[in-house]
């Protein structure tokens, strides 16, 4: 099977599409790329990889035989996406105008993996963690631009892209890479414990802590504040009507306190 695994890698095929265009989970197609002999792939799913490649047999010899030219290249391509969801149906359940066709299977991908986690029996209480964790991620991501630099330093060390390529600000991302990289070699050689870490970890809880506080006091006093204006204004609520001038109220009494 080493020729069909380099064959895939030529053509750009990651596991992700394969797994769409055969419509079985990723693991599952790890676990077919595994075998020794595409004969033991299940039927349907053998006639499918054969119609993909456009070949009859699918032995060592035969795909090793295979001459990757522009054509050959484009209509893998295409027969690929034909036979893969197209991501155009999401706009079923999602919006996805004004996005690339590019961007859209971005989105899609993404929701294939996100999905395949969730319904994962062995590790669903874990992966619901997780995925509650990355959407928490993305909602934070404009305000943290370290979370960026995150992303960019693990797809540099899992091989997805040049460790030299820098989408961000260079000089920051140089310098979060560095130090990223010191914190995890000393994590992963045993140079860290709980006990050496335990101070600093506890600094750690204290400072979200009273940032939560300062959150808290802030909405407690915007609350009181429009309280105060509506029953200045002699409403009982914000609607749609009266917003603009109930906001309006609430900006001049924090005015008067400062």
């Amino acid at each position: 099977m080493n020729s069909l695994n380099e064959l895939l890698q030529e053509l750009g095929i990651s596991k992700v599409r394969l797994a769409k265009y055969l419509n079985v989970s990723r693991q599952m197609v790890y676990n077919y790329l595994e075998l020794d002999d595409i004969s033991k792939w299940p039927k349907e799913k053998k006639i499918l990889l054969l119609k993909l490649l456009d070949i009859e047999d699918g032995d060592e010899k035969t795909i090793s035989n295979i001459k990757i030219t522009t054509d050959y290249l484009m209509a893998v391509e295409n027969r690929l996406n034909l036979g893969v969801k197209s991501s155009s149906d999401m706009d079923n359940y999602l919006n996805m105008s004004g996005l690339s066709e590019e961007n859209k299977t971005l989105i899609a991908d993404i929701t294939y993996l996100i999905k395949e986690k969730l319904l994962d029996e062995n590790k669903k209480e874990e992966n619901t963690y997780a995925m509650n964790y990355l959407y928490h991620l993305l909602q934070s991501m404009d305000n943290v631009p370290e979370i960026k630099y995150i992303l960019s330093y693990i797809s540099k060390t899992t091989g997805f892209i040049n460790p030299e390529e820098y989408a961000f600000n260079e000089e920051h991302q140089f310098i979060f890479e560095g130090i990223l990289y010191s914190a995890l070699t000393l994590y992963n050689n045993g140079g860290a414990s709980r006990s050496k870490l335990m101070e600093s970890h506890k600094r750690f809880v204290q400072e979200i802590e009273q940032k939560n506080e300062e959150k808290l006091s802030r909405t407690q006093q915007l609350n009181t504040t429009k309280i105060q204006a509506l029953r200045e204004l002699g409403y009982n609520e914000i609607n749609e009507s009266n917003a603009a001038e109930v906001f309006e109220k609430i900006a001049e009494i924090q005015a008067r306190k400062v």
